[in-house]
C-alpha cells in the first residue's frame, strides 16, 4: 500500500507518559552493552494498522520469538513519524527499542539527528555484510553521509499500469517505451465527451492526481537534486527541463492543463472502486505494485497489464527503471537494549525466508538480493515486473536530506504552480527555487 499518502493516525496514548512533551535538543543516549542472549523485551513502534498488515507484521514477530525464546516483543502499530520522534527526544523507559517509518525522505533527519544509531558497528559485530546483502539504492536511501542509521523494509517500486482493451481500441500494440511515444499514445488514447470533457484521458499529467507526485516521474530522467557540497542544482540540471517540457507536452496533446484538472476533479477516491484506473476514465496510469492486487479485488472489467515508466528518447538505455522507495527500520539511540533490538532488526530485514514471507502477504517489493531472487515469490507476472524495477540499475531513489523531505515538498509546490501556466520563466523560477531549498537546508542546520 502506498504508505505515505495514507494518514497515519496516532492512537496510542502517550501524554500519560509524558513523550509528547518537547524533549531535549539532543536524543537520550542509551546502551549497547546488553546481552542479546539474556531474557529482555523489546517494544517496537511501526505504522501499519490495516487488519492484513497487522497479521502479517505480527506473524513475522512471531517467527522472530520463535528463533529467539529469549526476547519478547511488544509491538504498537499506527504509530506517527512525529509521535515516534517525540517519544525519541524524551527518552525514558516508555520509548521504543525498534522503530519504523514509511517514509523515507525523513531518513537524513534521523541519522543527522542521532535519534536512530549508525547500525554499522552492529553489522560488524554479526558479520552482516550490507552490500552483499540489500541493493545499493536501498542503501543509498537508508544512509546519511555515511551513517547507516537504518535498513530498508520491504520497498516499494513504481510503473505503468495500462488498459490492454483501450489500446487494443486505439490500435496501440505495446506499452510505450519513450517519452515521444507515451506523448503520441496519450493523445490516440484520449476520448472526449461533449465539447470540453473526457470520457478517458490517456494518461493523466497533472500533479496533484493520487501517486503523481513530480519526483516520481522525474525518476526516469536520473536527474540529480544536489551538488556534492549539498546545494540545490534543479536549475543546472538539464533533466529538469526535460521533465518539464515532456509534461506540458503530454497536457497540451490531451487538451491542456485546465481541461484535464477540470476532469481530475471528477475522479472518485484513489483508495475505493472510484479510482479512476479502475473505473475506465484513464488509460495509462502511474502506480506502485500494491495497485495490482487491489484490481484483482476489485475485479477490474478490463484487461490490464504492466510496463516501466517510459524514459526519455536519448535514455532508451535505462528503459526498465522506475522510483523506488519504501520501509526502513532502525534502533532508537534511546534504548538501553540496543543488541537484542538488533537481533530484532537484523531478522525483519535480512532474514530471506521471512522478507520473502513478508513481501507476499503484504504484497511489496523484498528489500534484500536474496529475497529479490527467491522462487518463494508470489510468482504474479505483473507483481514480477516490479521486482525488475526495483533490481534495474538506473532506478532511483531521492537523495536523503537533513531536513528531510522539505525539498520535496518545496518541488511539488513549485510544479503545481508550473503545470498551470503561472512561471513565465522556468529557469529563473528554478532558480528562486534552489535558493529556497538551499535557505531550509542551512536553517535546519543551525
Amino acid at each position: 500500500m502506498p504508505r505515505w499518502r495514507i494518514p497515519l493516525r496516532a492512537p496510542v496514548v502517550l501524554a500519560a507518559a509524558g513523550l509528547l512533551l518537547a524533549g531535549c535538543a539532543n536524543p537520550s543516549t542509551g546502551s549497547a552493552d546488553d546481552d542479546p542472549t539474556k531474557p529482555v523485551t523489546l517494544k517496537f513502534w511501526h505504522g501499519w494498522s490495516a487488519p492484513g498488515e497487522v497479521k502479517a507484521i505480527n506473524d513475522s514477530i512471531a517467527r522472530f520469538e520463535k528463533a529467539h525464546p529469549n526476547i519478547k516483543v511488544r509491538a504498537t502499530g499506527n504509530v506517527s513519524d512525529a509521535t515516534v520522534n517525540q517519544a525519541l527526544r524524551a527518552g525514558g523507559d516508555e520509548a521504543p527499542d525498534v522503530v519504523s517509518s514509511f517514509t523515507t525522505n525523513n531518513v537524513g533527519q534521523y541519522c543527522d539527528s542521532g535519534m536512530w544509531v549508525d547500525l554499522d558497528p552492529f553489522m560488524r559485530k554479526t558479520g552482516l555484510d550490507k552490500k552483499k546483502v540489500f541493493p545499493q539504492s536501498l542503501l543509498d536511501y537508508t544512509s546519511y553521509n555515511g551513517n547507516q542509521c537504518a535498513l530498508p523494509l520491504l520497498a516499494d517500486a513504481f510503473g505503468m499500469y495500462y488498459n490492454k482493451d483501450a489500446f487494443e481500441e486505439a490500435g496501440i500494440t505495446h506499452p510505450p517505451k519513450t517519452m515521444s511515444e507515451f506523448i503520441a499514445d496519450a493523445k490516440k488514447l484520449t476520448k472526449k465527451k461533449g465539447g470540453n470533457s473526457y470520457e478517458r484521458v490517456g494518461f493523466m499529467p497533472n500533479f496533484r492526481l493520487y501517486q503523481n507526485s513530480p519526483d516520481r516521474l522525474f525518476a526516469q530522467w536520473g536527474p540529480t537534486y544536489f551538488d556534492k557540497d549539498g546545494t540545490s542544482r534543479l536549475s543546472k540540471d538539464p533533466a529538469t527541463y526535460a521533465f518539464f517540457d515532456t509534461a506540458k507536452k503530454l497536457m497540451d496533446a490531451q487538451g491542456g492543463y485546465n481541461a484535464l484538472e477540470r476532469f481530475r476533479t471528477s475522479f472518485g477516491d484513489e483508495m475505493s472502486n472510484q479510482n479512476a484506473f479502475l473505473s475506465g476514465k484513464l488509460a495509462m496510469h502511474l502506480d506502485g505494485e500494491w495497485r495490482g492486487l487491489m484490481l484483482n479485488e476489485a475485479k477490474a472489467k478490463f484487461d490490464w497489464d504492466v510496463a516501466p515508466l517510459p524514459v526519455p528518447d536519448d535514455q532508451v538505455e535505462t528503459y526498465g527503471r522506475g522510483y523506488l522507495t519504501g520501509t526502513v527500520a532502525g534502533i532508537a539511540h534511546s534504548s538501553k537494549h540496543q543488541n537484542a533490538a538488533w537481533e530484532l532488526v537484523k531478522f525483519l530485514t535480512a532474514d530471506t525466508d521471512q522478507v520473502v514471507a513478508f513481501a507476499n502477504a503484504i504484497h511489496n517489493v523484498p528489500s534484500t538480493k536474496a529475497a529479490l531472487a527467491s522462487p518463494k515469490l508470489d510468482a504474479d507476472p505483473t507483481f514480477r515486473t516490479f521486482l525488475d524495477i526495483a533490481k534495474n540499475k538506473y532506478s532511483q531513489v531521492l537523495p536523503p536530506s537533513t531536513n528531510g523531505g522539505m525539498y520535496v515538498v518545496q518541488l511539488q509546490d513549485f510544479s503545481y504552480t508550473a503545470e498551470a501556466g503561472k512561471v513565465p520563466d522556468l529557469k529563473k523560477g528554478l532558480q528562486r527555487l534552489d535558493k529556497l531549498i538551499d535557505a531550509d537546508t542551512l536553517q535546519s542546520q543551525n
